[in-house]
């Protein structure tokens, strides 16, 4: 079978490769899923990268979400249930950018006939972690301000719509100006741009304050970390939660722990993979009927930036990292 592979670790536009390679059966509990599918995250860069949280056992290859075909099981009640089926795919170990994967049945989801192939491979990541963020985790109440870093990018405007739509407030912090209409568009009800490197901390707490109150925020997400999330904590008012989702800079958080004391903040790790593996079926099914009605709704949409197919992988990670592409870049992986 065809799949984008890599032999060490690199930058994904040097180390990337489109090959052939063999394809082990399923066992006893997991399936064979024909990908149609599978978007490129930047969790699948920072995996290639050798950066992510778990690290590649090379020769690997990327992609942690995608939409397929179960056309094998290696037995089990799941796998045989869902045989035939077009499925969610999220596959823990990598390996969706390929025309089959072998995954656990246990992780993947049957999907509504409802939803392009586009938006089923692109379900998870975002619009689960924008959802079960903000209503699973922190609970944000209607009229509550939610602080959200890196507001930019394809979660952050799901969240700014979703904050509309659920009926809290969401301050959206951006490091360019570039995307303040479009996130007052979606539903931001305030934009702060803030470059650690550029502008001055001090201040950009003063005006998270202007614009939420001198109590500061309730509940704040971070997917940046380094002097962001440093920055942030320091607008967090009492009995706050702030959810840590992601490391974009790269950069350890200097956490001022006297704000938390004081404050009697809260400051969590969030990992989507780590929280549906402890959910069970009757919840996961919940969740997709639930997302996949505020994707035709358009709340929770992902915007396509573009289709590449296995053998266009260099030109796919390099759209994908184009600031000027705007939308999420979509391997597919084989035809429905």
């Amino acid at each position: 079978m065809k799949a984008v592979l890599f032999d060490s670790p690199g930058e994904p536009h040097q180390v990337l490769r489109s090959d052939t390679t063999e394809l082990r059966p399923p066992g006893r509990g997991e399936v064979r899923v024909r990908i149609i599918a599978s978007p490129i995250n930047p969790s699948d860069m920072m995996f290639v990268r050798g950066i992510y949280g778990i690290q590649p056992q090379c020769p690997q290859s990327p992609g942690f979400e995608g939409v397929g075909v179960v056309e094998q099981s290696g037995g089990g009640l799941r796998g045989t249930l869902f045989k035939g089926k077009r499925v969610v795919v999220m596959n823990s170990a990598g390996g969706n950018w390929a025309e089959q994967a072998v995954v656990p049945a246990s992780q993947i989801i049957p999907i509504s006939s409802g939803l392009s192939d586009v938006q089923a491979a692109t379900f998870f990541v975002n619009p689960a972690t924008a959802w079960i963020m903000t209503q699973e985790v922190l609970g944000v109440p209607k009229g509550a301000w939610l602080l959200q870093t890196a507001a930019g990018s394809v979660v952050g405007h799901m969240i700014a719509r979703l904050g509309r739509h659920c009926g809290f407030r969401t301050l959206s912090v951006i490091r360019r100006d570039v995307h303040q209409d479009s996130l007052r568009q979606a539903g931001s009800d305030a934009v702060v741009v803030f470059d650690p490197t550029i502008h001055s901390a001090d201040t950009f707490v003063e005006q998270v304050r202007a614009a939420v109150g001198a109590d500061g925020v309730r509940f704040a997400v971070d997917p940046v970390g380094g002097a962001t999330t440093a920055a942030v904590v320091g607008c967090l008012g009492p009995q706050a939660k702030m959810l840590l989702f992601g490391t974009l800079s790269g950069q350890a958080s200097e956490i001022a722990p006297r704000i938390l004391m004081q404050q009697d903040a809260t400051v969590s790790g969030f990992w989507l993979g780590n929280f549906m593996m402890r959910q069970g079926l009757l919840f996961k099914l919940k969740l997709v009927r639930r997302i996949t009605r505020l994707i035709q709704s358009g709340i929770l949409t992902t915007k396509i930036g573009g289709q590449y197919p296995l053998d266009q992988i260099t030109e796919g990670v390099c759209a994908a990292e184009d600031q000027n592409v705007s939308g999420k870049i979509v391997m597919r992986c084989s035809k429905n």
